[in-house]
């Protein structure tokens, strides 16, 4: 499939919106995750269900993902763009497109760096303005100048990458054979494992580690689906708090 270039403007925009703050900062709490900006990607390229399972594959590597202090491990927007729009477009396996994701993430963080340190800039300049009494100054170069830069670091990379690189991608995989197609298969059936492991050591602590063997229960024997399971465990994390809240009032 070759993506047209209203497409790649498309796809481009998605990665940008992911990582703006527009709309009280929707975008970056949505379309930032692998899953839901796989559905768009898909959405473009006519075949949002496709896009749905290769963004939630890339999505479970990120399952433990965190951005704290300025570090920035990997990037699951960049990842679940480019990774389904690449997928879709050479026709290969989600297992296989979450082998490329991975590498596409890590990429991803030069952008994220450059953001960061040229957004400084845009910070003292705002102190300077606040020191002057100038609001429209401060909110000037709070909004304008950063989503300019934004835009440009995000859409750019990702426009041309959609353009030109599910071609060489699956030129190179044409190139190489079916044994390389078939490791990065099996390379990616494994990477959610990982992501799986490191939502379970964030979770896997204290009295949070019965609700885990309760899921599994749930879901091993009796059978039931995610949504349900989903679902119990609201209702009974609402009354364990809530017990816990009386027990500590008791106790005071």
């Amino acid at each position: 499939m070759q993506i047209s270039i209203f497409q790649a403007i498309l796809i481009g925009l998605v990665y940008y919106l992911g990582n703006a703050t527009w709309l009280i900062g929707i975008g970056y709490y949505t379309m930032y995750r692998p899953l839901v900006n796989g559905f768009f990607v898909g959405l473009i390229l006519g075949n949002p269900v496709l896009g749905t399972m290769v963004g939630a594959t890339i999505n479970l590597m990120y399952l433990g993902f965190i951005s704290a202090g300025g570090a920035l491990p990997g990037d699951p927007c960049l990842a679940g763009t480019l990774g389904t729009a690449i997928a879709i477009a050479s026709g290969i396996e989600p297992e296989a497109a979450l082998a490329l994701a991975v590498p596409i993430g890590l990429l991803g963080t030069l952008i994220w760096f450059a953001k960061m340190t040229v957004n400084a800039f845009f910070v003292h300049k705002a102190d300077q303005y606040a020191e002057e009494g100038n609001t429209k100054g401060i909110a000037f170069m709070n909004i304008v100048p950063p989503q300019i830069f934004l835009f440009i670091i995000t859409f750019f990379p990702v426009f041309f990458a959609a353009l030109y690189g599910p071609t060489a991608i699956k030129s190179a995989i044409d190139f190489l054979g079916t044994n390389v197609l078939n490791s990065l298969i099996v390379i990616g059936g494994m990477m959610p494992a990982l992501g799986i492991a490191m939502n379970l050591k964030a979770i896997f602590k204290g009295d949070n580690r019965i609700f885990y063997f309760l899921g599994f229960l749930l879901t091993v024997y009796l059978k039931l689906d995610i949504i349900a399971v989903g679902l119990f465990g609201v209702v009974l994390t609402l009354i364990y708090m809530k017990l816990k809240k009386g027990g500590s009032e008791v106790v005071r």
